[in-house]
Parts: C-alpha cells; sequence; structure tokens
C-alpha cells in the first residue's frame, strides 16, 4: 500500500507492475488472511497501526480479485482501467505532431510488440498491455534466475526504454505538463 501508492504518484508504468506482482503475492498465498499477514505484511517495518491499514488494503485487493474473478489468472479492473487510460494517451501522443520523439521510441518498439503478439498464439491483447506482459514476465523469470537470451534482453530493453516515457508522459499529463497538439 505504501509502496503502491508512493509509486502511483511518481511512475504509473512502475505501479502498475508493482499491482500486478500485488496480486500474483494474494494468488501466491491463497488467498489465506493469515498468510498474508505472515508471509508480506510481518515484513513491514512499520507501527501496528500501519501494519492493520496494508492489512486491510490487501484484504479488499483479494475481494476486488474474487468478485472480478481474477483469482487464477488476470488483472482487477483498476489495473485494466490504468492499461485503458495508458492506451488513450498513447494514441493521442501518436496523433501529435509536437510528439515525434515518442513517436520514433515507439515505430523503434513496434517490431518487438509484433513478435511477442505472434508468439503469445495470437492472444487480442492492446499493445500497451503486450509490453506490460513482456516486461513483467521478463521480470519473474529474473527473479526465478533463469537465463533470458541476448534477443530477449534486448527487446525488454526497448519496451522498458518506451514505457518509461509513456509513464513520463502521463505524469506530464496528470500534472498539466503535457500540451498536446492533435492533426
Amino acid at each position: 500500500m505504501i509502496i503502491a501508492h508512493q509509486k502511483r504518484k511518481e511512475n504509473i508504468a512502475e505501479y502498475l507492475l508493482y499491482m500486478w506482482q500485488v496480486e500474483d503475492l494474494i494468488r501466491a498465498c491463497d488467498f489465506d488472511t493469515d498468510r498474508i499477514r505472515q508471509m508480506i505484511i510481518s515484513k513491514y517495518d512499520q507501527p501496528e497501526e500501519i501494519r492493520q491499514e496494508i492489512a486491510r488494503w490487501y484484504e479488499e485487493l483479494a475481494d476486488m480479485m474474487r468478485i472480478e474473478g481474477v483469482k487464477e489468472t488476470g488483472h482487477i479492473q483498476l489495473n485494466k482501467n490504468i492499461i485503458l487510460e495508458l492506451t488513450d494517451l498513447h494514441m493521442r501522443l501518436m496523433k501529435s505532431p509536437r510528439e515525434m520523439t515518442y513517436q520514433s521510441v515507439y515505430y523503434k518498439t513496434l517490431p518487438h510488440i509484433v513478435q511477442l503478439r505472434a508468439k503469445s498464439g495470437g492472444e487480442e491483447m492492446p499493445e500497451i498491455e503486450t509490453c506490460f506482459t513482456a516486461v513483467y514476465g521478463y521480470l519473474l523469470l529474473r527473479m526465478k534466475g533463469e537465463q533470458t537470451t541476448e534477443q530477449t534482453t534486448e527487446a525488454v530493453k526497448q519496451i522498458s526504454t518506451f514505457l518509461a516515457i509513456l509513464a513520463s508522459k502521463y505524469r506530464d499529463e496528470k500534472s498539466g505538463e503535457l500540451q498536446l497538439e492533435e492533426e
């Protein structure tokens, strides 16, 4: 909760990846409140009242996951909405004559997106979600200590660069600093 709030303000891409990790942690604990408290919340070096607040936050997320039918796979609507917001911003950035640099980075990233979509068995998802899925999958592989090819590493670097720029544009838009001119 503390990390999520901080990341949401600072970097929406990191926030979303963090929230996907939280969803997976809840799944790993089998939605068991006691296991969540023991395995996750007990690790926070915070006063008891803050830990109670964190526990409630995890319980609310677990409830959302149950209600929204994403106990096994998928993401809660709150996280899907961020993908939608980022996709909308991406589309507006692509139409803006002021955003040539953004567009250039996107076009450099596009072959990797196309390749990932082809490897996913034709699963239809927005391009931005494809990018997040790739980065998240890569991070999971790294945490497991698994090796990746040089090609995969380069693709993830390019996708991460693209997402970092998009996240920066998102932050600028939220602070009122982004001025888009659409054709």
